[in-house]
């Protein structure tokens, strides 16, 4: 049976949910378990909100239209930026939400507009190490829902910025720098310090740090004493208690853009899909430049991805394809198919067998008897 009634409520069985279905379910009561209210919003903002802050966002590209007061609007590509607008967390206070939603942007593969799968949490307001610890905490625990085979990899923008403002680099310099850290680009790094006459070094050994997190988070601390490096020791060691460390990396090719994130910033990955699943951190700068004060961290999970890992997993379609030609015994057919319901498969019948079904087990139904 794919449901049934238990005190007067429906059960429904995870057998007719699909894995992105029950994964949203299960990040939903995860955030839930840690207080984190839900946060609803609207497919459509005012475009202004979006164009204010193109850079961060995934892709610049959005969809508006212009509505019947002459506004223009947006198909929502972000729910961050909504939650910063609408959200008014009091001094000394803390605002945790959770979000799933539908937004709506480029997709980096096919170049066309797509409806995106998003859920995700910001934890707003008077944000401490132990909020960040939670957050990074509930991150992992989001990944392992999808895969046990996932690795959260974790940097500072803070440390990077330090080093970056030391050398006066200009605004475009500095992305630039970033971008080739994102790519693991050393050599493309080292060549904008050589070019301005400086030594790369310490950016390069940031690029090359290897170890576990201890050892990592020791070698910063002993390079790249200060504020920064403090945080990110405190706050993956509090997460070391309850993430195994292997699951964990430090790893200074996650940065983001400085304008928006100022604290620590990480990204998540699982077994099977080469991008980040996941990505998140300290916004605080962002918060600001849209005219609030308080402090933010959060992070996002792009469900879309469980396509690509559905793809590449082992999961069927059905249990039980039956193919049955015009001769087929229509009555025999249904009785069949009952039959095989009622043993706890999964059954469907066609004339033809589409590209790409997935079935574990073939029967060919002809003249109103069947073979496998």
């Amino acid at each position: 049976m794919d449901s049934e009634r238990k005190n007067g409520k429906m059960i429904v069985s995870d057998d007719i949910l699909t894995f992105g279905e029950r994964t949203e379910l299960s990040l939903r009561s995860l955030y839930k378990s840690y207080g984190y209210t839900q946060y609803k919003m609207n497919k459509f903002e005012e475009y202004d909100l979006y164009a204010s802050n193109k850079n961060f966002l995934v892709s610049d590209n959005v969809i508006t239209f212009t509505d019947t007061d002459g506004k223009l609007m947006a198909l929502k590509p972000d729910v961050t930026l909504s939650i910063i607008k609408n959200a008014h967390p009091k001094p000394a206070e803390t605002e945790k939400l959770f979000y799933d939603e539908n937004v709506y942007r480029m997709s980096s593969g096919t170049r066309m507009f797509k409806e995106i799968k998003q859920a995700g949490l910001e934890c707003l307001g008077n944000i401490d190490v132990f909020c960040i610890s939670e957050v990074l905490g509930l991150a992992a625990k989001s990944l392992e829902l999808i895969s046990s085979c996932y690795v959260l990899e974790i940097s500072h923008a803070g440390i990077l910025s330090d080093i970056l403002d030391e050398y006066g680099f200009s605004a475009g310099t500095k992305n630039e720098i970033l971008k080739y850290m994102g790519e693991k680009n050393l050599r493309g790094v080292c060549e904008i310090f050589e070019s301005n006459g400086l030594s790369p070094e310490k950016i390069e050994s940031l690029m090359k740090m290897k170890g576990s997190v201890q050892e990592s988070l020791i070698f910063l601390q002993k390079n790249f004493p200060g504020k920064a490096s403090e945080e990110l020791a405190e706050a993956v060691g509090m997460l070391c208690k309850e993430v195994p460390a292997d699951k964990l990396r430090i790893d200074f090719s996650v940065v983001n853009d400085m304008n928006y994130y100022n604290g620590i910033v990480f990204r998540g990955y699982v077994n099977g899909i080469p991008s980040g699943m996941l990505s998140g951190g300290q916004y605080g700068s962002l918060v600001r430049k849209m005219g609030k004060n308080y402090e933010a961290i959060g992070f996002a999970v792009y469900l879309d991805m469980l396509e690509e890992l559905k793809r590449k997993g082992d999961g069927y379609d059905v249990d039980v394809l039956v193919v049955y030609g015009d001769d087929c015994d229509l009555e025999e057919l249904a009785g069949l198919c009952a039959g095989l319901r009622n043993q706890g498969e999964s059954v469907t019948a066609l004339k033809n067998i589409p590209e790409r079904f997935r079935y574990r087990r073939l029967l060919r139904a002809d003249g109103g008897k069947s073979h496998g």
